[in-house]
């Protein structure tokens, strides 16, 4: 299945690897150059290691985006891939939007278990940050709960399977223009 929109095909790009400066200007002088534009882009790093997803709208083949991209890769600290993706009608934001976030002592599952009671009730994780500080473990979650979800009921239920794991957590609604 294609991924055509009226601004062309979209295309996911990672680029991934060790960190150094320029590495977004870079590669977003060359998706420019073939006249792809940025709808959505996600980076941080990770421990020294760069992450980056972009998706990108244009006429550019798959195989001329990798050609442009390649020098990146060329000394091999970084890995790029492209691959074409789907067009989807955004969701909708049935529902309501809020912030989750969990911080202790850094220990296996935790992720794991916070993000298996949001699912248990049909809660959708829409963006994650993870951070380890020493001994201090952060989470901090953007979560769409789907109509009818007792935000109260899920924040004490996610406090449970936290305290479990020696965590605490919290779990607020958020208005519209914090997001």
């Amino acid at each position: 299945m294609g991924g055509m929109t009226d601004a062309g095909t979209l295309h996911a790009i990672t680029v991934l690897g060790h960190d150094r400066p320029g590495i977004i200007a870079w590669t977003t002088d060359r998706l420019a150059a073939l006249g792809l534009n940025l709808e959505d882009s996600s980076m941080t790093l990770l421990r020294g290691h760069f992450a980056m997803t972009l998706v990108c709208a244009g006429d550019a083949s798959g195989e001329e985006i990798a050609a442009a991209l390649a020098p990146l890769a060329a000394d091999g600290t970084l890995t790029v891939t492209v691959g074409e993706v789907p067009v989807e009608e955004p969701h909708a934001a049935a529902g309501s939007q809020w912030v989750l976030t969990v911080h202790g002592g850094d220990r296996p599952g935790i992720v794991s278990s916070v993000a298996g009671v949001v699912a248990g009730v049909g809660g959708n994780i829409t963006d994650l940050t993870t951070r380890l500080a020493g001994e201090l473990y952060l989470v901090v979650a953007e979560v769409s709960l789907p109509e009818g979800v007792d935000g109260a009921a899920l924040e004490a239920d996610i406090k449970a399977a936290a305290s479990e794991l020696g965590v605490g957590a919290t779990l607020r609604a958020v208005e519209a223009d914090e997001l």
